[in-house]
C-alpha cells in the first residue's frame, strides 16, 4: 500500500473525511473480506477475479451512471463506483471549507501529472484492498503517451516502467504500462499498471493499484474487464 499521497489514494478520496482518510484506508486493510450492499460475502468474486473470470456488474461513464465521464466501460461485479468532482474539492480544500485537507494536500491527492481524478471503483465489496481509478485532462491533451509518462512520472519512486500500445476490440486505440512502486517509508515495493487514451474531451488514465502486487494482480482481471469493454463516448 503507498504511503506519502500514495497512502490515501489506497482509500476513499472525498475530502470532506479530512484526516479521517488515513483511519480509513488503515482500518480497510485490516479487513479480511468485503461485503456487498446486500450483505453477500466478496469472497466468491474475489475467487472468480483470482480465475481470471471477472463478471461484469454494470457500465459506467454515461450520463447518470455513478461517474460520469468521456469513456464508458463495464465495472467488475461488487464494485463500487463513485464520481469525484476533483476541481470543486480543490476549491473548497483551498477556501479551507467543509472539514477538507489544505489546498495544496487536496491537489496532491486529487491530481497526478497532467490529470485530475474523476472516478474511483473500490474492490473491497468484492473481497480486495485496492481501487480502478479514472483520471481525466484538458481538451487538446490527447497524446496518450505522453501523458502517461507524466501520470507515472509523477508518482515518485518508479521503476521497470514498461510501456506498449494496444487497440481493444471495441476499437479504442491507446498507451499502456506497467511498473513498479516503492513506498520509501513502507519500504516495500508492488506492482503497478495504468493506460491512457485520447478523447475529443481530453486524454483519460485508468490507473490499478492495490495494497500489494498479490492484491493487484487478484485485481487484475477487473481492470482488464474495464479495458476491454472501454468506448469513446
Amino acid at each position: 500500500m503507498q504511503v506519502k499521497v500514495g497512502i490515501v489514494r489506497g482509500g476513499a478520496v472525498g475530502l470532506a473525511a479530512g484526516t479521517a482518510l488515513v483511519a480509513a484506508v488503515l482500518s480497510g486493510c485490516a479487513e479480511s473480506s468485503g461485503t456487498d450492499d446486500k450483505g453477500q460475502s466478496g469472497s466468491s468474486a474475489k475467487a472468480e477475479a483470482t480465475a481470471g473470470t471477472a463478471a461484469s456488474g454494470g457500465t459506467i461513464g454515461a450520463a447518470g451512471s455513478a461517474c460520469e465521464l468521456p469513456v464508458s466501460f463495464d465495472i467488475a461485479k461488487h464494485w463500487k463506483a463513485k464520481g469525484i468532482d476533483a476541481e470543486a474539492e480543490m476549491s473548497k480544500a483551498s477556501k479551507g471549507s467543509g472539514g477538507g485537507l489544505p489546498g495544496g494536500l487536496a491537489d496532491a491527492f486529487l491530481r497526478q501529472g497532467p490529470v485530475t481524478t474523476a472516478c474511483e471503483i473500490d474492490a473491497k465489496p468484492a473481497g480486495n484492498i485496492g481501487f480502478l481509478r479514472l483520471w481525466t485532462g484538458r481538451p487538446g491533451d490527447t497524446d496518450a503517451r505522453t501523458v502517461l509518462r507524466e501520470f507515472v512520472a509523477a508518482e515518485d519512486n518508479v521503476s521497470e516502467e514498461k510501456y506498449h500500445s494496444f487497440k481493444t476490440a471495441t476499437g479504442v486505440t491507446g498507451v499502456e504500462v506497467e511498473y513498479l512502486y516503492t513506498s520509501k517509508l513502507l519500504e516495500e515495493t508492488k506492482k503497478e499498471t495504468a493506460l491512457a487514451v485520447g478523447t475529443p474531451d481530453g486524454p483519460v488514465v485508468l490507473h490499478l493499484g492495490g495494497m500489494d502486487t498479490d492484491e493487484h494482480e487478484e485485481m487484475r482481471p477487473a481492470y482488464e474487464l474495464a479495458k476491454r469493454t472501454l468506448r469513446v463516448r
